[in-house]
């Protein structure tokens, strides 16, 4: 399973309305479960079993809940039973379909016509 989830809270103290310091607890959690994970400026996302996902998508939210009142988490997940290795996969297949694309292009741009 390949999971992409959002962590916010709200009721902060803070008159700049920054979470920082709470998502970067959030962020700790994640990269200390050894699970594959990436972040982004807007989700975060991990792999793993569903109990080893939502195991770590609870103790995240458990870590940002001192910074606020509320938290609001968002979740969208790929449940792909047997699939490993996605979190990098997904994207080397899309990086090659573009390079494909780019190259049949330029070869319609040149003229040039397979058979």
């Amino acid at each position: 399973m390949m999971l992409a989830f959002s962590i916010q809270p709200t009721g902060t103290s803070r008159a700049d309305g920054l979470v920082t310091e709470a998502v970067a607890e959030a962020v700790k959690v994640v990269r200390a479960s050894g699970l594959p994970n990436r972040t982004t400026a807007m989700f975060t996302e991990i792999e793993g079993s569903w109990d080893e996902v939502f195991g770590v998508v609870k103790r995240a939210t458990e870590a940002v809940a001192p910074f606020g009142s509320r938290i609001g988490l968002v979740i969208k997940a790929d449940i792909r039973p047997g699939a490993t290795g996605e979190i990098d996969a997904k994207l080397d297949r899309m990086e090659q379909a573009i390079k494909e694309s780019e190259a049949g292009d330029a070869d319609s741009a040149s003229g040039v016509q397979e058979c």
